[in-house]
Protein backbone atom coordinates (compact mmCIF):
# COMPACT_ATOMS: atom_id res chain seq x y z
CA UNK A 1 0.00 0.00 0.00
CA UNK A 2 0.82 3.50 -0.68
CA UNK A 3 1.53 5.98 2.04
CA UNK A 4 -0.72 8.28 3.45
CA UNK A 5 -3.91 7.99 1.95
CA UNK A 6 -4.98 11.20 3.24
CA UNK A 7 -2.68 13.10 0.82
CA UNK A 8 -2.00 11.77 -2.32
CA UNK A 9 -0.71 12.90 -6.39
CA UNK A 10 -4.88 12.13 -7.48
CA UNK A 11 -7.97 11.45 -5.57
CA UNK A 12 -10.59 8.63 -7.47
CA UNK A 13 -14.00 8.81 -5.78
CA UNK A 14 -15.83 5.13 -6.87
CA UNK A 15 -14.35 1.79 -7.22
CA UNK A 16 -16.12 0.60 -10.28
CA UNK A 17 -15.18 0.81 -14.10
CA UNK A 18 -14.49 4.56 -14.24
CA UNK A 19 -12.81 4.57 -11.09
CA UNK A 20 -10.41 2.02 -11.09
CA UNK A 21 -9.71 2.38 -15.23
CA UNK A 22 -8.59 6.08 -14.09
CA UNK A 23 -6.64 4.94 -11.33
CA UNK A 24 -4.84 1.95 -13.08
CA UNK A 25 -3.53 4.08 -16.17
CA UNK A 26 -2.22 6.58 -13.71
CA UNK A 27 -0.66 4.69 -11.32
CA UNK A 28 2.24 4.70 -13.70
CA UNK A 29 3.14 7.88 -12.77
CA UNK A 30 1.59 9.03 -9.43
CA UNK A 31 0.10 8.28 -6.30
CA UNK A 32 -3.42 7.45 -6.50
CA UNK A 33 -6.00 7.15 -3.41
CA UNK A 34 -9.63 5.53 -4.46
CA UNK A 35 -12.80 5.75 -2.09
CA UNK A 36 -15.32 3.19 -2.45
CA UNK A 37 -18.47 4.26 -0.40
CA UNK A 38 -18.94 1.10 1.04
CA UNK A 39 -16.97 -2.08 0.09
CA UNK A 40 -14.76 -2.41 -2.87
CA UNK A 41 -16.94 -4.38 -5.47
CA UNK A 42 -19.99 -2.74 -4.37
CA UNK A 43 -20.82 -0.19 -7.35
CA UNK A 44 -22.95 -1.05 -10.30
CA UNK A 45 -20.14 -2.65 -12.09
CA UNK A 46 -20.42 -5.53 -10.67
CA UNK A 47 -24.13 -6.11 -11.29
CA UNK A 48 -23.84 -5.39 -15.02
CA UNK A 49 -24.87 -8.55 -16.98
CA UNK A 50 -25.39 -7.69 -20.50
CA UNK A 51 -21.73 -6.88 -21.56
CA UNK A 52 -19.25 -3.96 -23.65
CA UNK A 53 -20.58 -2.46 -26.87
CA UNK A 54 -17.46 -2.78 -29.64
CA UNK A 55 -17.39 -3.01 -33.45
CA UNK A 56 -16.15 -6.55 -33.86
CA UNK A 57 -17.95 -8.31 -36.62
CA UNK A 58 -17.55 -8.73 -40.18
CA UNK A 59 -19.59 -6.48 -41.71
CA UNK A 60 -20.20 -4.09 -38.96
CA UNK A 61 -18.59 -0.86 -38.63
CA UNK A 62 -18.13 2.27 -36.96
CA UNK A 63 -20.30 4.50 -38.51
CA UNK A 64 -22.93 1.67 -37.61
CA UNK A 65 -22.47 2.08 -34.10
CA UNK A 66 -22.37 6.01 -34.11
CA UNK A 67 -25.81 5.87 -36.10
CA UNK A 68 -27.37 3.42 -33.58
CA UNK A 69 -26.40 5.43 -30.77
CA UNK A 70 -27.35 8.51 -32.06
CA UNK A 71 -30.81 6.79 -33.03
CA UNK A 72 -31.34 5.64 -29.64
CA UNK A 73 -30.38 8.89 -28.03
CA UNK A 74 -33.31 10.79 -29.76
CA UNK A 75 -30.70 13.22 -31.68
CA UNK A 76 -29.05 14.85 -28.25
CA UNK A 77 -25.72 13.15 -28.41
CA UNK A 78 -22.82 15.19 -28.58
CA UNK A 79 -21.70 13.50 -32.50
CA UNK A 80 -18.19 13.93 -31.80
CA UNK A 81 -17.94 12.52 -28.43
CA UNK A 82 -20.13 9.05 -29.66
CA UNK A 83 -17.54 9.01 -32.77
CA UNK A 84 -14.32 9.12 -29.75
CA UNK A 85 -16.21 6.17 -27.57
CA UNK A 86 -17.31 4.28 -30.37
CA UNK A 87 -13.65 4.35 -32.17
CA UNK A 88 -11.95 3.54 -28.73
CA UNK A 89 -13.92 0.75 -28.01
CA UNK A 90 -12.10 -2.07 -29.61
CA UNK A 91 -9.04 -1.31 -27.76
CA UNK A 92 -10.76 -0.73 -24.59
CA UNK A 93 -12.05 -4.88 -25.11
CA UNK A 94 -8.74 -5.37 -25.98
CA UNK A 95 -7.09 -3.84 -22.91
CA UNK A 96 -9.44 -5.83 -20.70
CA UNK A 97 -8.37 -9.21 -22.61
CA UNK A 98 -5.25 -8.66 -21.43
CA UNK A 99 -6.39 -7.57 -17.25
CA UNK A 100 -7.71 -11.34 -17.83
CA UNK A 101 -11.47 -10.55 -18.24
CA UNK A 102 -12.47 -13.81 -19.66
CA UNK A 103 -15.02 -12.79 -22.50
CA UNK A 104 -16.69 -15.92 -24.30
CA UNK A 105 -15.25 -17.01 -27.25
CA UNK A 106 -16.72 -18.68 -30.74
CA UNK A 107 -13.61 -20.76 -31.83
CA UNK A 108 -10.93 -18.35 -32.45
CA UNK A 109 -12.97 -15.01 -31.68
CA UNK A 110 -14.85 -13.19 -29.49
CA UNK A 111 -18.65 -14.41 -28.85
CA UNK A 112 -21.19 -11.47 -29.99
CA UNK A 113 -24.79 -11.33 -28.55
CA UNK A 114 -27.34 -8.40 -29.44
CA UNK A 115 -29.22 -6.15 -27.76
CA UNK A 116 -32.14 -3.74 -28.70
CA UNK A 117 -31.26 -0.85 -30.51
CA UNK A 118 -28.06 -2.67 -32.29
CA UNK A 119 -27.99 -3.47 -35.89
CA UNK A 120 -25.10 -5.99 -35.49
CA UNK A 121 -24.00 -8.79 -32.90
CA UNK A 122 -21.75 -6.46 -31.42
CA UNK A 123 -21.94 -7.12 -27.64
CA UNK A 124 -18.83 -8.70 -26.14
CA UNK A 125 -19.54 -10.54 -22.86
CA UNK A 126 -18.59 -13.11 -19.89
CA UNK A 127 -22.22 -15.23 -19.66
CA UNK A 128 -24.59 -12.93 -18.16
CA UNK A 129 -22.56 -11.67 -15.68
CA UNK A 130 -19.62 -9.47 -17.56
CA UNK A 131 -19.59 -6.46 -15.24
CA UNK A 132 -18.20 -8.64 -12.18
CA UNK A 133 -15.90 -10.26 -14.24
CA UNK A 134 -14.65 -7.12 -15.22
CA UNK A 135 -14.74 -5.80 -11.31
CA UNK A 136 -13.06 -8.89 -10.35
CA UNK A 137 -9.79 -8.03 -12.95
CA UNK A 138 -9.74 -4.40 -12.41
CA UNK A 139 -10.07 -5.06 -8.65
CA UNK A 140 -6.96 -7.65 -8.75
CA UNK A 141 -4.77 -5.33 -10.69
CA UNK A 142 -5.36 -1.98 -8.57
CA UNK A 143 -4.39 -4.49 -5.92
CA UNK A 144 -1.15 -5.55 -7.10
CA UNK A 145 0.02 -1.61 -7.75
CA UNK A 146 1.84 -0.43 -5.14
CA UNK A 147 0.89 3.22 -6.15
CA UNK A 148 -2.96 2.77 -5.70
CA UNK A 149 -4.41 2.46 -2.32
CA UNK A 150 -7.93 1.75 -1.81
CA UNK A 151 -9.89 2.67 1.14
CA UNK A 152 -13.24 0.85 1.50
CA UNK A 153 -16.19 2.38 3.30
CA UNK A 154 -15.29 5.89 3.13
CA UNK A 155 -18.73 7.85 2.49
CA UNK A 156 -18.14 11.54 0.80
CA UNK A 157 -20.16 14.54 2.07
CA UNK A 158 -18.39 17.30 -0.17
CA UNK A 159 -16.06 18.44 -2.16
CA UNK A 160 -13.08 20.93 -0.41
CA UNK A 161 -12.97 23.31 -2.70
CA UNK A 162 -10.87 26.64 -2.45
CA UNK A 163 -13.58 28.08 0.22
CA UNK A 164 -12.60 25.48 2.56
CA UNK A 165 -8.98 26.81 2.28
CA UNK A 166 -7.59 27.86 5.71
CA UNK A 167 -6.69 31.28 3.58
CA UNK A 168 -10.61 31.26 2.34
CA UNK A 169 -10.35 31.83 -1.83
CA UNK A 170 -13.17 31.99 -4.27
CA UNK A 171 -11.09 30.35 -7.11
CA UNK A 172 -13.45 27.74 -6.97
CA UNK A 173 -10.51 25.08 -7.34
CA UNK A 174 -11.62 21.60 -6.07
CA UNK A 175 -8.78 20.16 -3.20
CA UNK A 176 -10.27 17.02 -2.67
CA UNK A 177 -13.48 15.88 -0.40
CA UNK A 178 -14.86 15.41 3.46
CA UNK A 179 -15.45 11.47 4.00
CA UNK A 180 -17.32 10.01 6.61
CA UNK A 181 -15.12 6.75 8.11
CA UNK A 182 -17.85 4.30 8.34
CA UNK A 183 -16.12 2.23 10.91
CA UNK A 184 -15.20 5.58 13.45
CA UNK A 185 -17.96 7.44 12.28
CA UNK A 186 -15.61 10.62 11.78
CA UNK A 187 -15.49 12.94 9.18
CA UNK A 188 -11.64 12.72 7.61
CA UNK A 189 -9.73 15.53 5.09
CA UNK A 190 -8.58 13.60 1.58
CA UNK A 191 -6.63 16.32 -0.09
CA UNK A 192 -5.31 16.01 -4.03
CA UNK A 193 -4.03 18.08 -6.68
CA UNK A 194 -6.76 16.61 -8.59
CA UNK A 195 -10.13 14.74 -7.84
CA UNK A 196 -11.92 12.07 -10.20
CA UNK A 197 -15.99 11.55 -9.57
CA UNK A 198 -16.95 8.33 -10.76
CA UNK A 199 -19.73 7.58 -8.17
CA UNK A 200 -21.96 6.42 -10.65
CA UNK A 201 -25.43 7.83 -11.04
CA UNK A 202 -28.75 8.58 -9.14
CA UNK A 203 -31.20 5.62 -8.96
CA UNK A 204 -31.95 5.00 -6.05
CA UNK A 205 -34.08 8.40 -5.72
CA UNK A 206 -37.07 5.51 -7.22
CA UNK A 207 -38.83 3.26 -5.81
CA UNK A 208 -38.04 0.08 -8.05
CA UNK A 209 -34.35 0.47 -9.24
CA UNK A 210 -31.60 -2.26 -10.14
CA UNK A 211 -28.70 0.15 -8.97
CA UNK A 212 -27.01 -1.08 -6.72
CA UNK A 213 -28.37 0.68 -2.96
CA UNK A 214 -25.43 3.04 -2.88
CA UNK A 215 -26.73 4.66 -6.15
CA UNK A 216 -28.00 7.72 -4.24
CA UNK A 217 -26.47 10.35 -6.68
CA UNK A 218 -23.73 11.62 -4.81
CA UNK A 219 -20.92 12.76 -6.93
CA UNK A 220 -24.09 14.75 -8.70
CA UNK A 221 -25.34 16.57 -6.14
CA UNK A 222 -21.49 17.55 -4.36
CA UNK A 223 -20.80 18.64 -8.27
CA UNK A 224 -23.87 20.45 -8.25
CA UNK A 225 -22.93 22.31 -4.63
CA UNK A 226 -19.86 22.88 -5.33
CA UNK A 227 -20.96 24.90 -8.98
CA UNK A 228 -21.04 22.57 -11.62
CA UNK A 229 -23.81 22.84 -14.51
CA UNK A 230 -25.61 19.90 -14.15
CA UNK A 231 -27.53 18.40 -17.64
CA UNK A 232 -30.21 16.32 -18.97
CA UNK A 233 -31.26 14.46 -15.11
CA UNK A 234 -34.90 14.32 -16.58
CA UNK A 235 -33.83 10.79 -19.09
CA UNK A 236 -33.37 8.12 -16.48
CA UNK A 237 -33.47 4.98 -18.18
CA UNK A 238 -35.80 2.14 -17.02
CA UNK A 239 -35.24 -1.67 -17.72
CA UNK A 240 -38.21 -2.48 -18.96
CA UNK A 241 -37.28 -6.43 -17.00
CA UNK A 242 -36.77 -6.48 -13.70
CA UNK A 243 -37.77 -9.48 -11.23
CA UNK A 244 -41.30 -8.61 -9.83
CA UNK A 245 -40.39 -10.45 -6.01
CA UNK A 246 -40.85 -7.94 -3.05
CA UNK A 247 -38.43 -10.01 -1.52
CA UNK A 248 -35.54 -9.67 -3.91
CA UNK A 249 -35.85 -5.85 -4.52
CA UNK A 250 -33.24 -5.24 -7.74
CA UNK A 251 -32.48 -8.45 -9.65
CA UNK A 252 -31.78 -7.44 -13.42
CA UNK A 253 -33.12 -10.06 -15.84
CA UNK A 254 -30.87 -9.06 -18.90
CA UNK A 255 -32.14 -7.09 -22.12
CA UNK A 256 -30.30 -10.50 -23.62
CA UNK A 257 -33.16 -12.88 -22.80
CA UNK A 258 -35.17 -10.47 -24.91
CA UNK A 259 -32.72 -10.54 -27.79
CA UNK A 260 -32.59 -14.29 -27.76
CA UNK A 261 -35.98 -14.94 -27.89
CA UNK A 262 -38.03 -14.26 -25.14
CA UNK A 263 -41.31 -12.79 -25.36
CA UNK A 264 -43.19 -10.25 -23.50
CA UNK A 265 -46.90 -11.93 -22.28
CA UNK A 266 -50.17 -10.89 -20.47
CA UNK A 267 -50.25 -13.30 -16.90
CA UNK A 268 -53.14 -15.26 -17.32
CA UNK A 269 -53.74 -15.31 -21.22
CA UNK A 270 -50.35 -15.48 -22.23
CA UNK A 271 -51.35 -12.98 -24.91
CA UNK A 272 -48.07 -11.77 -26.24
CA UNK A 273 -48.60 -8.02 -26.16
CA UNK A 274 -45.25 -6.11 -28.34
CA UNK A 275 -46.72 -6.71 -32.02
CA UNK A 276 -48.93 -3.43 -30.67
CA UNK A 277 -47.20 -1.68 -29.98
CA UNK A 278 -43.57 -1.61 -32.30
CA UNK A 279 -42.80 -3.83 -35.24
CA UNK A 280 -39.29 -3.98 -33.67
CA UNK A 281 -41.50 -6.00 -31.17
CA UNK A 282 -39.29 -7.25 -27.63
CA UNK A 283 -36.22 -5.74 -29.79
CA UNK A 284 -37.62 -2.35 -29.79
CA UNK A 285 -35.20 0.33 -27.52
CA UNK A 286 -35.78 0.38 -23.83
CA UNK A 287 -38.05 3.08 -23.54
CA UNK A 288 -40.30 1.79 -25.76
CA UNK A 289 -40.45 -1.79 -24.30
CA UNK A 290 -40.59 -0.13 -20.66
CA UNK A 291 -43.82 2.38 -21.64
CA UNK A 292 -45.66 -0.75 -23.23
CA UNK A 293 -45.41 -2.73 -20.10
CA UNK A 294 -46.36 0.57 -17.97
CA UNK A 295 -49.23 0.78 -19.94
CA UNK A 296 -50.44 -2.52 -19.60
CA UNK A 297 -49.64 -2.78 -15.89
CA UNK A 298 -51.53 0.23 -15.31
CA UNK A 299 -54.55 -0.57 -18.25
CA UNK A 300 -54.74 -3.80 -16.45
CA UNK A 301 -54.35 -3.11 -13.12
CA UNK A 302 -51.49 -5.56 -12.86
CA UNK A 303 -48.00 -6.04 -11.05
CA UNK A 304 -46.08 -7.40 -13.61
CA UNK A 305 -46.28 -8.88 -17.00
CA UNK A 306 -44.56 -12.67 -18.29
CA UNK A 307 -41.48 -12.82 -20.00
CA UNK A 308 -41.35 -16.29 -21.36
CA UNK A 309 -38.18 -17.66 -22.95
CA UNK A 310 -39.33 -21.27 -22.13
CA UNK A 311 -40.00 -22.23 -26.12
CA UNK A 312 -36.28 -21.89 -26.59
CA UNK A 313 -35.50 -25.14 -25.03
CA UNK A 314 -34.39 -26.26 -21.63
CA UNK A 315 -30.71 -26.86 -23.08
CA UNK A 316 -30.74 -23.24 -24.71
CA UNK A 317 -31.84 -21.51 -21.75
CA UNK A 318 -29.14 -23.08 -19.29
CA UNK A 319 -26.23 -22.78 -21.73
CA UNK A 320 -27.38 -18.63 -22.27
CA UNK A 321 -28.32 -17.55 -19.26
CA UNK A 322 -26.64 -19.81 -16.52
CA UNK A 323 -26.32 -16.92 -13.57
CA UNK A 324 -29.87 -15.92 -14.16
CA UNK A 325 -31.22 -19.59 -14.05
CA UNK A 326 -29.49 -20.56 -11.12
CA UNK A 327 -30.73 -17.62 -9.40
CA UNK A 328 -34.10 -17.97 -10.18
CA UNK A 329 -34.05 -21.49 -9.29
CA UNK A 330 -33.77 -20.87 -5.68
CA UNK A 331 -36.67 -18.29 -6.06
CA UNK A 332 -38.80 -21.24 -7.39
CA UNK A 333 -38.99 -20.23 -10.78
CA UNK A 334 -37.34 -22.47 -13.36
CA UNK A 335 -37.08 -20.10 -16.58
CA UNK A 336 -36.71 -23.19 -18.84
CA UNK A 337 -40.52 -24.52 -18.18
CA UNK A 338 -42.27 -21.04 -16.83
CA UNK A 339 -42.21 -17.54 -17.30
CA UNK A 340 -40.46 -14.94 -15.35
CA UNK A 341 -42.59 -12.65 -13.70
CA UNK A 342 -41.05 -8.99 -14.24
CA UNK A 343 -41.73 -4.96 -14.08
CA UNK A 344 -40.12 -2.16 -15.43
CA UNK A 345 -37.26 -0.50 -12.79
CA UNK A 346 -34.81 2.96 -12.94
CA UNK A 347 -31.80 1.59 -14.44
CA UNK A 348 -29.59 4.10 -15.75
CA UNK A 349 -28.85 7.82 -15.06
CA UNK A 350 -28.06 9.46 -18.81
CA UNK A 351 -27.42 12.63 -16.91
CA UNK A 352 -25.12 13.90 -14.62
CA UNK A 353 -22.15 16.37 -14.29
CA UNK A 354 -21.45 18.08 -17.48
CA UNK A 355 -17.92 16.77 -18.96
CA UNK A 356 -15.68 17.99 -22.02
CA UNK A 357 -13.88 15.13 -24.16
CA UNK A 358 -11.24 14.84 -21.88
CA UNK A 359 -13.38 14.45 -18.76
CA UNK A 360 -13.18 17.94 -17.21
CA UNK A 361 -16.24 19.38 -15.24
CA UNK A 362 -16.16 23.50 -14.98
CA UNK A 363 -14.55 23.63 -11.37
CA UNK A 364 -10.49 23.23 -11.98
CA UNK A 365 -9.19 20.29 -10.65
CA UNK A 366 -12.49 18.31 -10.85
CA UNK A 367 -12.97 15.53 -13.33
CA UNK A 368 -15.83 13.11 -14.03
CA UNK A 369 -16.47 10.03 -15.37
CA UNK A 370 -19.16 7.26 -16.44
CA UNK A 371 -22.56 7.29 -15.04
CA UNK A 372 -22.18 10.46 -12.98
CA UNK A 373 -21.22 12.04 -15.82
CA UNK A 374 -23.01 13.70 -19.16
CA UNK A 375 -20.83 13.37 -21.58
CA UNK A 376 -22.61 13.70 -24.68
CA UNK A 377 -22.37 10.25 -25.37
CA UNK A 378 -26.67 9.39 -24.33
CA UNK A 379 -28.15 11.99 -25.78
CA UNK A 380 -31.58 11.30 -24.37
CA UNK A 381 -31.57 7.21 -24.28
CA UNK A 382 -28.82 5.28 -23.62
CA UNK A 383 -28.34 2.60 -26.07
CA UNK A 384 -27.85 -0.94 -24.01
CA UNK A 385 -23.92 -1.93 -23.55
CA UNK A 386 -22.66 1.64 -23.88
CA UNK A 387 -22.38 2.13 -20.29
CA UNK A 388 -19.39 0.25 -19.34
CA UNK A 389 -17.51 1.68 -22.74
CA UNK A 390 -17.98 4.40 -21.67
CA UNK A 391 -16.02 4.12 -18.13
CA UNK A 392 -13.44 2.37 -19.94
CA UNK A 393 -12.96 5.22 -22.82
CA UNK A 394 -13.47 8.23 -19.94
CA UNK A 395 -11.38 6.43 -17.83
CA UNK A 396 -8.75 6.54 -19.74
CA UNK A 397 -9.32 9.58 -21.09
CA UNK A 398 -9.17 11.49 -18.06
CA UNK A 399 -5.85 9.92 -16.76
CA UNK A 400 -4.06 10.91 -20.11
CA UNK A 401 -5.68 14.77 -19.38
CA UNK A 402 -4.24 14.87 -16.26
CA UNK A 403 -0.82 13.09 -17.07
CA UNK A 404 -0.43 15.54 -19.99
CA UNK A 405 -1.20 19.06 -17.69
CA UNK A 406 0.56 17.69 -14.41
CA UNK A 407 2.86 20.54 -14.12
CA UNK A 408 -0.71 23.24 -14.27
CA UNK A 409 -2.24 20.77 -11.29
CA UNK A 410 -0.63 22.82 -7.93
CA UNK A 411 -0.74 20.74 -4.89
CA UNK A 412 -3.54 21.17 -2.41
CA UNK A 413 -3.31 24.53 0.01
CA UNK A 414 -4.10 24.04 4.03
CA UNK A 415 -7.47 22.98 3.85
CA UNK A 416 -9.76 23.72 7.31
CA UNK A 417 -10.70 20.55 9.12
CA UNK A 418 -14.52 19.29 9.32
CA UNK A 419 -16.36 21.09 12.01
CA UNK A 420 -18.88 20.02 14.28
CA UNK A 421 -18.69 21.68 17.22
CA UNK A 422 -21.95 23.08 17.01
CA UNK A 423 -23.66 19.70 16.33
CA UNK A 424 -25.12 16.51 18.82
CA UNK A 425 -25.95 13.02 18.13
CA UNK A 426 -29.16 12.56 16.04
CA UNK A 427 -32.33 11.13 18.47
CA UNK A 428 -34.26 10.59 15.78
CA UNK A 429 -33.15 7.98 13.23
CA UNK A 430 -36.51 7.61 12.34
CA UNK A 431 -37.09 10.92 11.00
CA UNK A 432 -34.23 9.63 7.91
CA UNK A 433 -36.17 6.54 7.25
CA UNK A 434 -39.50 8.24 6.30
CA UNK A 435 -38.20 11.01 4.39
CA UNK A 436 -36.05 8.36 2.24
CA UNK A 437 -39.12 6.46 1.55
CA UNK A 438 -41.08 8.89 0.91
CA UNK A 439 -38.87 10.38 -1.71
CA UNK A 440 -38.36 7.17 -3.72
CA UNK A 441 -42.57 6.60 -3.72
CA UNK A 442 -43.25 9.89 -5.21
CA UNK A 443 -39.98 10.12 -7.55
CA UNK A 444 -41.79 6.39 -8.64
CA UNK A 445 -45.18 7.41 -8.81
CA UNK A 446 -45.06 11.31 -9.98
CA UNK A 447 -41.81 11.48 -12.09
CA UNK A 448 -41.60 7.95 -13.20
CA UNK A 449 -42.04 6.39 -16.74
CA UNK A 450 -45.11 7.98 -18.41
CA UNK A 451 -45.26 12.00 -16.55
CA UNK A 452 -47.57 14.95 -17.00
CA UNK A 453 -46.62 18.72 -15.66
CA UNK A 454 -49.37 18.12 -12.50
CA UNK A 455 -47.18 15.32 -11.50
CA UNK A 456 -44.18 16.86 -11.35
CA UNK A 457 -45.74 20.16 -10.55
CA UNK A 458 -46.49 17.82 -7.04
CA UNK A 459 -43.23 16.45 -6.72
CA UNK A 460 -41.56 19.72 -6.55
CA UNK A 461 -43.60 20.53 -3.88
CA UNK A 462 -42.97 17.53 -1.68
CA UNK A 463 -39.22 18.50 -2.48
CA UNK A 464 -39.51 21.93 -1.11
CA UNK A 465 -41.35 20.96 1.77
CA UNK A 466 -38.68 17.89 2.26
CA UNK A 467 -35.74 20.31 2.15
CA UNK A 468 -36.41 22.45 4.39
CA UNK A 469 -36.76 19.17 7.19
CA UNK A 470 -33.55 17.79 6.01
CA UNK A 471 -31.45 21.10 6.26
CA UNK A 472 -32.41 21.67 9.58
CA UNK A 473 -31.72 17.89 10.48
CA UNK A 474 -28.52 18.50 8.40
CA UNK A 475 -27.59 21.45 10.61
CA UNK A 476 -28.47 20.08 14.29
CA UNK A 477 -27.07 16.21 14.46
CA UNK A 478 -24.12 14.65 13.64
CA UNK A 479 -23.66 13.44 10.22
CA UNK A 480 -24.10 9.59 9.58
CA UNK A 481 -24.37 8.02 6.14
CA UNK A 482 -27.67 7.76 6.22
CA UNK A 483 -28.31 11.30 6.35
CA UNK A 484 -25.05 11.57 4.15
CA UNK A 485 -27.29 9.67 1.44
CA UNK A 486 -30.81 11.59 1.98
CA UNK A 487 -29.13 15.12 1.81
CA UNK A 488 -28.26 13.79 -1.58
CA UNK A 489 -30.77 11.86 -2.77
CA UNK A 490 -33.40 14.91 -2.06
CA UNK A 491 -30.62 16.99 -3.97
CA UNK A 492 -30.72 14.72 -7.09
CA UNK A 493 -34.59 14.50 -6.83
CA UNK A 494 -34.88 17.97 -7.19
CA UNK A 495 -32.68 17.99 -10.17
CA UNK A 496 -34.77 15.20 -12.14
CA UNK A 497 -37.98 17.22 -11.56
CA UNK A 498 -36.72 20.56 -12.30
CA UNK A 499 -35.03 19.15 -15.51
CA UNK A 500 -38.22 17.59 -16.39
CA UNK A 501 -40.34 20.20 -16.00
CA UNK A 502 -38.27 22.35 -18.34
CA UNK A 503 -38.18 20.35 -21.06
CA UNK A 504 -42.10 20.76 -23.30
CA UNK A 505 -41.75 18.31 -25.10
CA UNK A 506 -41.19 14.39 -25.13
CA UNK A 507 -38.04 13.02 -26.49
CA UNK A 508 -36.26 9.53 -25.70
CA UNK A 509 -36.74 9.05 -22.12
CA UNK A 510 -38.48 11.42 -21.03
CA UNK A 511 -42.34 11.08 -22.06
CA UNK A 512 -44.72 13.52 -20.86
CA UNK A 513 -48.91 13.75 -21.93
CA UNK A 514 -48.73 17.33 -22.01
CA UNK A 515 -46.00 17.66 -24.53
CA UNK A 516 -46.42 14.34 -26.40
CA UNK A 517 -44.84 16.08 -29.31
CA UNK A 518 -40.83 15.55 -30.19
CA UNK A 519 -39.50 19.25 -31.16
CA UNK A 520 -37.33 19.72 -34.43
CA UNK A 521 -34.46 21.08 -32.44
CA UNK A 522 -32.55 18.98 -29.77
CA UNK A 523 -31.51 20.80 -27.11
CA UNK A 524 -29.94 20.25 -23.78
CA UNK A 525 -31.52 20.62 -20.40
CA UNK A 526 -28.54 22.23 -18.86
CA UNK A 527 -28.99 23.80 -14.55
CA UNK A 528 -26.74 26.05 -13.98
CA UNK A 529 -25.99 26.69 -10.03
Amino acid sequence: MAGDPHTSDILVIGSGAAGLTAALNLAARFKVTVLAKGGLNEGSTAWAQGGIAAVLEPGDSFENHIEDTMIAGAGLNDRATVEMVVENAPAAIQRLAELGVPFNTDGNSLHLTREGGHSHRRIVHVDDATGWAVQEALLKAARANPNITLVPDMVVIDLATSRHEQRYSGAGNVWGVYAFNRATNRVELFTANATVLATGGAGRTYLFSTAPRGATGDGIAMAWRAGCRISNMEFMQFHPTCLYNLEVKNFLITEAVRGEGGHLKIPGTGYRFMPDFDSRLELAPRDVVARAIDHEIKRLGLDYVHLDISHMGADFVKQHFPTIHARLLDLDIDMTREPIPVVPAQHYTCGGVVVDRDGRTDLPNLYAAGEVSQSGLHGANRLASNSLLECFVFGGAVANHIAANWSDLAPPPPIRPWDESRVTDSDEEVVIKQNWTEIRRFMWNYVGIVRSTKRLERAAHRIQMLRGEVNDYYGHFRVTADLIELRNLLESADLIVRSALHRKESRGLHYTLDFPETLDVAVDTVLVP
